[in-house]
C-alpha cells in the first residue's frame, strides 16, 4: 500500500511539474511526512528524510519535463546556464541550513511556505513584466537565492523561478519551461547534499541513502517521469486557472495541518 501511494504521488507530481514548471516537491514533501509518520520513522529525521527524498525524485521529474519543453523550443538556455551557477552554490548552502533546523520547526516552516504559495496561486498574484532579463551576475545571484530556498523546502524551485522570470519579462510558457530546466540542477545538487549530510544518522530507516528513502524515490520517480511529459503538453494547450485554484486549496489544507 505504501508503494502504491508513492506511485500515485509520483503521477500527481509529474503532472504538476510539466504544467506549472514546479518540481512537485510542494506536494511530495507533505505527503511523505504523513507517510513516514505512519511508518514510525523517528521524528528527529522524518522531515529531513521527506525533503531529501522529494529532491531526489525531482531529478527524474525534471528530465522528462525539460525534454518536452525543449521540443517546443521554449527553454531559454542562456538564462538557465547562468542561473545554474548560483543554483549549485545556493543548493549546497540550503541543504546545510535545513540540516541545522530541528524537524518539527522545519515542518512549520514548510507549512507557512505552503500557505503563502496557496494564496499566491489562488489569487493569481504575480509580478508584472516590468524589467528585462538581468545580466550574468544578476542571474547567478537570483539562482543562488532560489537554490538556497528550494533546498530547504524540498522543491524544484518552480514556485520561485516562474514569478521571477515572468517579472523579468519572459513569456509565461518560456518561464515555465526554463524553470523546469532549472529544477534539474537544484534537485541534483540538493539531493546529493542531503545524502552526504544524513549519511551517518543512526535513526534512519532501512533502505535509506542518507536523507533519501529509496523505496519512495523509486516509486515516485517511476510514474512522475511519464506524467511530467503529459503535464508539459497540457501546459501548451490548456488554461490551468481552475486547476491552480484547486491545487491552492489543497496546499492551504496541508499548510494549516502542518502548523496546528
Amino acid at each position: 500500500m505504501e508503494f502504491l501511494l508513492y506511485l500515485v504521488l509520483g503521477a500527481a507530481a509529474g503532472v504538476l511539474a510539466g504544467l506549472f514548471g514546479v518540481g512537485g516537491g510542494i506536494i511530495i514533501v507533505p505527503v511523505l511526512v504523513l507517510s513516514f509518520t505512519a511508518q514510525g520513522v523517528d521524528p528527529q529525521v522524518l522531515t529531513h528524510l521527506a525533503v531529501g527524498t522529494s529532491l531526489a525524485t525531482i531529478v527524474f521529474t525534471s528530465i522528462n519535463s525539460v525534454i518536452e519543453h525543449h521540443r517546443k523550443g521554449a527553454v531559454q538556455w542562456p538564462v538557465f546556464a547562468w542561473m545554474t551557477v548560483g543554483i549549485l552554490l545556493g543548493a549546497g548552502l540550503g541543504s546545510l541550513t535545513a540540516a541545522s533546523i530541528q524537524g518539527p520547526m522545519l515542518q512549520k516552516l514548510i507549512g507557512v511556505f505552503a500557505i503563502v504559495i496557496a494564496i499566491q496561486m489562488a489569487l493569481d498574484l504575480k509580478p508584472k513584466a516590468s524589467r528585462s532579463v538581468p545580466g550574468k551576475l544578476g542571474l547567478t545571484a537570483a539562482g543562488g537565492v532560489i537554490g538556497w530556498a528550494s533546498a530547504i523546502f524540498g522543491i524544484g524551485g518552480g514556485t520561485l523561478n516562474v514569478p521571477f522570470l515572468t517579472w523579468r519579462s519572459l513569456p509565461m510558457q518560456q518561464a515555465v519551461a526554463t524553470s523546469s530546466a532549472c529544477g534539474l540542477p537544484i534537485a541534483a545538487a540538493s539531493a546529493l547534499s542531503f545524502m552526504l549530510i544524513g549519511w551517518s544518522q543512526p535513526q534512519l530507516p532501512e533502505w535509506s541513502l542518507g536523507y533519501v528513502y529509496l523505496p519512495a524515490m523509486v516509486g515516485i520517480a517511476f510514474t512522475s517521469m511519464f506524467f511530467a511529459r503529459f503535464g508539459a503538453r497540457l501546459a501548451h494547450q490548456l488554461s490551468p486557472r481552475l486547476l491552480k485554484r484547486l491545487f491552492a486549496l489543497l496546499l492551504l489544507c496541508v499548510g494549516v495541518s502542518f502548523l496546528v
